[in-house]
């Protein structure tokens, strides 16, 4: 029994490795370039939502801000800064969420995952 809850479950762990994967083969290390932000962007959200459709949850994921799953990626430059990110109209128990933050010596990526049930 606890093996069904266990291959049905949202595993933050696993989830965030997925991000970190799509997050590394994505950016390689490159320096922040701002007019290549919307394509990793994209390819890192597209990468995330392959790779988390390939375990097999019984979850749904979404591309694209707010519903679902959303990259941000901000230049690094010493200076505090926040992110808000607002969901509204979801019954909170059916929904699963981790936030992977990557860092590199120019910039910060951070992804938001929304699993839901």
């Amino acid at each position: 029994m606890e093996e069904f809850h266990e291959e049905k479950a949202f595993v933050v762990e696993e989830v965030n490795n997925v991000i970190k994967e799509s997050i590394e083969t994505t950016i390689q290390n490159a320096a922040y370039h701002h007019n290549k932000v919307g394509q990793w962007n994209s390819n890192i959200v597209e990468q995330c939502l392959k790779r988390l459709a390939g375990l097999n949850k019984p979850f749904k994921y979404i591309g694209g801000f707010p519903w679902g799953l959303h990259a941000q990626l901000c230049k690094r430059t010493g200076r505090v800064f926040t992110l808000l990110l607002l969901v509204t109209g979801i019954v909170l128990r059916m929904v699963r969420c981790t936030t992977y933050k990557y860092d590199s010596k120019t910039m910060y990526c951070i992804v938001n995952v929304f699993g839901l049930a």
